[in-house]
């Protein structure tokens, strides 16, 4: 059975060489336990190196393929794009800067192996040591999003994410920022999907700057876009 795995890659040239060790050493499990992984790199418009990077690490391993934005449209648009070149039955997202072990998509696959209904589940990271703002805004927004939308959900944001074929190409039309993760949450426990948890410890960035977590301006912008969003989702659903 083959897992695609999709990492949206903005502006993360030094972080690759460490992300493909890693992979690396998830392929070689998987492909010992009868599996196929296959990765792809979404080169989400980047203004460093990054593609002539990822086209190296294409050249030299064969269940590493590329997807190329030329212009970046945010994050969920580059997930959708990544999405959209998966050949797997089970898909999976996860960020480039390895601050969550994308070793947890092994625990997920675990997981799907001894579901009677692999296809119903949907599974999340869920995040231990982090900073304490980081807990707290986290929780508010759980909360906020649980009362405002009727639907039980608590780090919306967390990564890996697992999700079925089927399920993804039930979508209809998903948002291009980081509201992608509300929106496949919320779908998922609307369809009565189950949840399920795997924990994970973020760890501190080693290579290059986030792109949006850049102080309290940007929290705020993102909790601005989310609340809109959040509006538009619930209006449409109500219709």
């Amino acid at each position: 059975m083959r897992y695609s795995v999709v990492v949206p890659c903005y502006n993360e040239e030094k972080n690759l060489d460490r992300l493909l060790e890693r992979f690396d050493s998830i392929q070689k499990k998987m492909e010992a336990a009868g599996k196929e992984l296959e990765l792809v790199l979404v080169e989400n418009g980047s203004k460093d190196n990054s593609h002539e990077k990822i086209q190296a690490i294409v050249q030299r391993r064969t269940f590493v393929k590329e997807t190329r934005v030329m212009v970046n449209q945010g994050y969920g648009y580059g997930i959708l794009q990544g999405l959209a070149a998966c050949t797997g039955e089970y898909l999976f997202w996860i960020h480039a800067d390895l601050q969550l072990p994308p070793e947890a998509i092994l625990d997920m696959i675990a997981i799907l192996d001894n579901s009677e209904s692999p296809d119903k589940l949907f599974i999340k990271g869920s995040r231990k040591n982090r900073p304490i703002g980081d807990r707290f805004f986290t929780w508010g927004m759980g909360i906020f999003e649980s009362i405002y939308l009727g639907t039980k959900l608590r780090d919306i944001n967390a990564q890996p994410t697992c999700v079925s074929r089927a399920f993804y190409l039930s979508w209809s039309d998903p948002p291009y920022d980081f509201s992608l993760d509300l929106y496949a949450y919320y779908m998922a426990m609307k369809q009565g999907f189950e949840l399920k948890r795997v924990s994970v410890t973020q760890s501190e960035r080693v290579e290059g700057n986030s792109s949006w977590n850049t102080g309290i301006s940007a929290r705020i912008k993102l909790i601005k876009r989310t609340l809109q969003y959040s509006s538009k989702l619930r209006k449409n659903l109500a219709n």
